[in-house]
């Protein structure tokens, strides 16, 4: 309850000090704008969990850093629909690897060979491979003549 208290102080303080230095219009816009890239960000989850499923694969990352790496981008962007500035700007660090992977390791440094820039390339390679590679079908000659 303690914790509610201290959010909801923060919350009115930042948001009165930023309204009144950019105005009524201003925060009208960007909590509207916010709302709709908090919106897209929950609409195009699906690329962003790829990304982290293909990084599993990889062993990247591991599956507890994959659930809370998936955990944060989807808070982050609920954070980002509801008005206020405080929850705007702890939805935008939400959404950068970078500081959740910090959250998560907590200085742990895994070591992976995960790029996501190289996995169309090597998709290529093994679609490549394999199409040189001959089918054979195999009939028995067990027929017999009567």
């Amino acid at each position: 309850m303690i914790y509610f208290v201290i959010y909801l102080f923060l919350e009115v303080l930042i948001s009165v000090n930023i309204s009144s230095a950019i105005g009524g219009l201003a925060t009208f816009f960007e909590i509207v704008l916010t709302a709709f890239i908090g919106i897209s960000i929950l609409v195009n989850f699906r690329t962003t969990l790829l990304h982290n499923i293909t990084a599993v694969s990889y062993h990247a990352i591991d599956l507890t850093e994959f659930q809370r790496l998936n955990l944060f981008t989807i808070i982050g962007a609920i954070l980002l629909i509801i008005p206020g500035f405080l929850t705007d700007i702890i939805g935008v660090v939400m959404q950068f690897s970078v500081f959740t992977s910090m959250l998560v390791n907590r200085y742990n440094v895994q070591s992976g060979n995960y790029h996501p820039s190289n996995t169309q390339e090597n998709i290529e390679k093994n679609i490549q491979k394999d199409s040189d590679v001959i089918d054979v079908e195999i009939i028995s000659d067990s027929s017999t003549s009567k």
